[in-house]
């Protein structure tokens, strides 16, 4: 079953995690997840800055094992946060860049909205719409059990993914620029996401997930 933000499954809420910023945000109802969505996190001046910011950073595209070989992932990332934030995938092992002083600003607001640390944030580039993510779950052991993953988009509208691991159920998300999407509970255990490929989009998308990475 997949469900396209249908009203049995997304609903307006009343009790959010924290304070709103510009538009309430949507709590989608989903069996082991807890998403929430705030389509106007960022203000359209926020967001430029940002992307300004962005677009001046040394991005890198590494190589990752899938499969027993290394491929070059099929769009630019930076990991950057605290020193000892260490983050381990697909075989590979990142060491954080030194925070910049504008996203160590957004660091702090993202921690005080959500009244929680975050020591990393994962900074994704996808030049136009045929840079993708495949689908996978953020479960590495060093971001505990049940993770949150604060996840910001800047620049071009793309297509969101998420299925459940077990059950035939899939929801499909447009992601806004200057929208904040919000991944917690179980999310991680039970649930992939993927950033399909969309080759009518020429624009660029930065994609900032926020992370608290624990020492294992």
């Amino acid at each position: 079953m997949r469900i396209e933000n249908t009203p049995n499954y997304s609903i307006l809420s009343d009790d959010p995690p924290n304070e709103s910023t510009g538009a309430d945000p949507q709590q989608f109802l989903l069996p082991d997840a807890e998403l929430w969505y705030w389509p106007c996190w960022l203000d359209n001046v926020e967001q430029q800055q940002l992307v300004q910011h962005l677009s001046q950073l040394s991005w890198q595209q590494p190589q990752i094992q899938m499969f027993g070989r290394q491929v070059t992932i099929p769009r630019q990332q930076i990991w950057m946060g605290d020193q000892d934030a260490v983050y381990c995938y697909s075989g590979t092992s990142f060491a954080p860049e030194p925070w910049s002083a504008p996203l160590q600003q957004l660091r702090q607001r993202v921690s005080v909205f959500f009244a929680q640390p975050f020591n990393s944030v994962l900074l994704n580039h996808y030049r136009n719409g045929a840079e993708h993510m495949g689908w996978h779950s953020d479960d590495e052991k060093e971001l505990g059990p049940a993770p949150r993953i604060v996840s910001i988009s800047l620049g071009a509208t793309r297509r969101f993914d998420l299925r459940h691991k077990r059950q035939g159920v899939a929801l499909s998300l447009s992601l806004q620029p200057g929208s904040l999407l919000l991944m917690q509970g179980h999310c991680q255990a039970y649930w992939q996401h993927a950033l399909p490929k969309q080759l009518k989009v020429l624009d660029a998308r930065f994609n900032l997930t926020f992370r608290q990475v624990f020492s294992i």
